[in-house]
């Protein structure tokens, strides 16, 4: 069974820093990473992705005081947050779609996965 684990996250106050990390686990593929958030009585919001090729996007939200990387060896990813606002504090998620790279992985080219999310908070 494919498992997407976020880890990290925790609290801080405004203008500080956290780290998110994503791992998948039960699979060895090439992914797309996601990173979405989600605040109490909020839709989800997209918050930053990096493609298996590198591409890198932000929401408007968060540029210029995320970055989002990856680790293709380890089969991981990492978001980190600086320049932090109470309106970050959520649950963000971490989602994972099997890229079309690797041969054996053509069954699961286009799957996606997510994590059970991770909590940070920003205290004002």
């Amino acid at each position: 069974q494919v498992q997407v684990k976020e880890s990290g996250g925790g609290s801080a106050e405004t203008g500080g820093s956290l780290s998110l990390g994503c791992s998948v686990r039960n699979l060895v593929c090439r992914y797309d990473w996601s990173w979405y958030r989600q605040a109490p009585g909020k839709e989800r919001e997209f918050v930053s992705s990096i493609d298996a090729e590198g591409k890198i996007t932000y929401g408007e939200s968060v540029k210029g005081r995320f970055t989002v990387s990856q680790d293709d060896n380890a089969r991981t990813a990492s978001l980190e947050m600086s320049s932090l606002k109470p309106e970050d504090s959520a649950m963000y998620f971490c989602k994972v779609t099997v890229a079309r790279w690797y041969t054996w992985c053509v069954k699961e080219y286009g799957k996606t996965y997510w994590g059970e999310g991770t909590l940070a908070t920003v205290s004002s």
